[in-house]
């Protein structure tokens, strides 16, 4: 294959960890069939590795980064749960590619579609046949005493805020666009994107933001105060919390659970809407309430709406637009 044959072939990045063997299984498959199109499939090096050490016979496919840079991939087919959806966005972050979910795990929020439809997702990836939906991600900086940026990152679930004792307690203040709103000592808070609403945001009492609506979240945990609700501001709002100099410990970073940052007492992490959305893959456009039922397994027995009697679900412009989380 000479340099312009492969400059125009398909570059498509499957994502899968070797921690299951079903998932090993699902990654040959999915290897073989993006091969059998035409199309050559990526790895992250570290997947790669995992999935070559427990004896799979896929060493030769090409490396992101190495044979392969980001720009070029068009599309990450993601074989896990949610954490493994969120680890592909980081790999794809510098790039444009959208991800797509199919579910390996248990609860799969993030994912597209459950395992037994793979087959079918790979064709119509192939195809071209799904949807790019936008959803808006955070942008996460820390700031020391001085006011100078000394971590950046992002996020697309949530930016949390935690002690980073167990014995201890942390002292903070709640800004927002730059005025005080609140200080109490808590566990720790967290800011939450509508995607990121169903996942901490969620375990924590915070509300369940539909996808379509544009907000940030901000939920306290264990707050040690009269007015510590959850609060949800838009997305045009920036969003700070400080840890205060008072507090007799340490905090700590976390975004989406991978990426962390230590905060020293009077460290300050701001946040705001980030200019640059993650981008997901979507083959079936689907109402949001219908995943919250099937996700959360919810009770709607004695239903008796248009569809309880038609047996045809309504679609709106809206509820389509929105898709699942």
């Amino acid at each position: 294959m000479n340099n312009a044959d492969a400059r125009a072939e398909r570059s498509i990045l499957v994502v899968a960890h070797a921690h299951r063997a079903e998932t090993v299984a699902a990654a040959e498959r999915v290897v073989a069939a993006l091969r059998g199109a035409g199309a050559r499939p990526v790895f992250a090096a570290d997947d790669r590795e995992e999935l070559v050490e427990v004896g799979s016979s896929l060493g030769d496919v090409a490396i992101l980064g190495d044979d392969v840079p980001v720009a070029e991939i068009e599309l990450a087919i993601v074989l896990g749960g949610d954490g493994t959806i969120l680890r592909a966005a980081e790999l794809v972050r510098d790039g444009s590619a959208p991800v797509l979910g199919i579910n390996m795990g248990h609860v799969g929020f993030l994912a597209e579609i459950e395992r037994d439809d793979m087959d079918e997702a790979v064709r119509r990836v192939i195809a071209r046949e799904y949807e790019v939906e936008d959803r808006m991600a955070l942008q996460v900086r820390v700031k020391d005493t001085g006011d100078s940026v000394i971590y950046e990152t992002w996020a697309l679930n949530e930016a949390t805020v935690e002690k980073a004792s167990r014995e201890r307690m942390l002292e903070v203040v709640i800004e927002i666009d730059g005025r005080p709103l609140s200080s109490f000592g808590c566990d720790g808070m967290v800011v939450s994107t509508p995607t990121g609403s169903t996942a901490y945001n969620f375990s924590a009492g915070g509300p369940v933001i539909w996808p379509t609506v544009e907000a940030i979240a901000v939920v306290p945990l264990s707050a040690h105060a009269l007015f510590a609700k959850p609060l949800v501001v838009g997305p045009e709002h920036s969003v700070a919390i400080e840890v205060l100099e008072r507090t007799n410990g340490t905090g700590i970073l976390w975004c989406d659970g991978r990426r962390s940052h230590d905060l020293p007492p009077g460290a300050r992490v701001v946040v705001r809407r980030s200019d640059r959305p993650v981008r997901l893959a979507r083959l079936h456009p689907a109402q949001f309430t219908d995943r919250l039922v099937r996700k959360f397994r919810l009770p709607v027995e004695g239903w008796r709406g248009p569809a309880a009697i038609t047996g045809v679900l309504p679609t709106t412009a809206a509820g389509g637009a929105g898709g699942a989380l």
